[in-house]
């Protein structure tokens, strides 16, 4: 039963990366919630015309997503991007708008057959990171795996896991990262990766699994973020395979960043912008339902 539609708003919340965005404002049901990250909801029956009319819009605005995740390919200049439970492959040019798309918009059950039947193929991946040659970690939920992949060919394999992040990095266990991490770039030394979740980063050694630094807000190490949409949490990053520089990633817009590991000396190398301007390959992609 509904309440008084001339009464009663309420706020409609989408979940990204387990954190709230609010979608839209509109009358609703009396009982509204959520389940975890994964695009489900409940709400009590109505069967107001007024009231039901918004509900396939609700759908598609929760249903909406753009860059998850990212890796730096092992062919120069390319990309993998993760958005739900698909990717695309695009060759990039740093400070300019000529990518291309290589491969097309596909499930990633068809691109890494690997990982048909796992959380990394539905509902897909949320953050990634690459190692040396063609390899990556991939995460979906608190679940990680080492994958060696293929550029142009779907030969991709599992070195270790699937198994929960504590397992593979014990030294996540008990901290923020421990559930999930939001996203990830590799430094420019040794074997460090920088890792993200909520407002929060840390960098660790991937190899020897130990943190090479303490646990803190992203806009202490990264201050140039502070004041923008991403000094509360980045959606997806990558390291780009121009020296020291990252791409970063959060909702519809991205940015284009040269860090000093190690340091706070982080500068941005492009406005924070729409995705479609700078990647305008992706603009008949994003947002992907």
């Amino acid at each position: 039963m509904c309440t008084n539609m001339a009464n009663v708003f309420i706020f409609i919340f989408d979940v990204v990366k387990d954190s709230f965005m609010i979608s839209f404002l509109t009358p609703m049901v009396k009982k509204f919630q959520l389940h975890n990250s994964i695009n489900r909801c409940l709400w009590e029956e109505c069967k107001h015309p007024q009231i039901i009319s918004y509900i396939p819009l609700f759908f598609v605005l929760r249903n909406m997503a753009y860059i998850n995740a990212a890796f730096r390919s092992s062919k120069d200049h390319e990309v993998y991007f993760f958005m739900k439970n698909k990717y695309v492959r695009v060759h990039y040019t740093p400070g300019k708008s000529d990518d291309t798309i290589l491969t097309n918009l596909s499930l990633i059950s068809s691109g890494f057959p690997v990982f048909k039947g796992t959380l990394f193929a539905e509902p897909g991946i949320d953050c990634s990171f690459n190692t040396e040659g063609s390899e990556a970690y991939v995460f979906s939920t608190n679940q990680s795996a080492n994958l060696e992949y293929t550029p142009d060919a779907p030969n991709d394999r599992i070195l270790s896991g699937p198994a929960t992040i504590a397992e593979i990095f014990p030294v996540l266990k008990n901290t923020v990262f421990e559930d999930g991490i939001d996203s990830a770039f590799r430094s420019t030394i040794g074997k460090e990766v920088y890792i993200f979740k909520y407002n929060q980063y840390t960098c660790i050694d991937y190899d020897s699994k130990q943190l090479v630094a303490n646990i803190r807000k992203i806009v202490d190490g990264f201050p140039v973020l502070r004041g923008t949409i991403f000094e509360n949490g980045i959606d997806a990053s990558f390291a780009s395979h121009e020296e020291a520089e990252a791409y970063l990633f959060k909702e519809d817009k991205y940015v284009r960043i040269k860090f000093t590991p190690h340091t706070t000396n982080t500068v941005l190398l492009s406005d924070i912008k729409p995705i479609i301007d700078g990647w305008p390959c992706l603009k008949d992609i994003l947002p992907v339902t």
